[in-house]
């Protein structure tokens, strides 16, 4: 079993900045992807951005030049920076781990106001 946390989450208005931290513990694996998912209301869950434990990543169009996903393999964390946050970033974010099955966690809500 993985165990992941979030934090980081909150209200910001337009073209402010958050930091999202997701930590994970319990069986680690050296190999794993963890990433950042994100639902709005209505909407499906679609991806933020991904990074291998070797620090390839992966972003979706809406997060390129805006959001930077890092990851510290010592503490088992992955951070999401995001810098000019828009409205329609609200959402509940979800950090997810995968090794040999997938983890989410329980999401934390970051709300963007005009």
């Amino acid at each position: 079993q993985v165990q992941l946390v979030e934090s980081g989450g909150g209200l910001v208005q337009a073209g402010g900045s958050l930091r999202l931290s997701c930590a994970a513990s319990g069986s680690i694996r050296s190999i794993s992807t963890m990433g950042w998912y994100r639902q709005a209301p209505g909407k499906q869950r679609e991806l933020v951005a991904t990074i291998t434990s070797a620090g390839s990543t992966d972003y979706a169009d809406s997060a390129k030049g805006r959001f930077t996903i890092s990851r510290d393999n010592a503490k088992n964390t992955v951070y999401l920076q995001m810098n000019s946050l828009k409205p329609e970033d609200t959402a509940i974010y979800y950090c997810r781990y995968t090794a040999w099955r997938d983890y989410w966690g329980q999401g934390t809500q970051v709300t963007v106001s005009s």
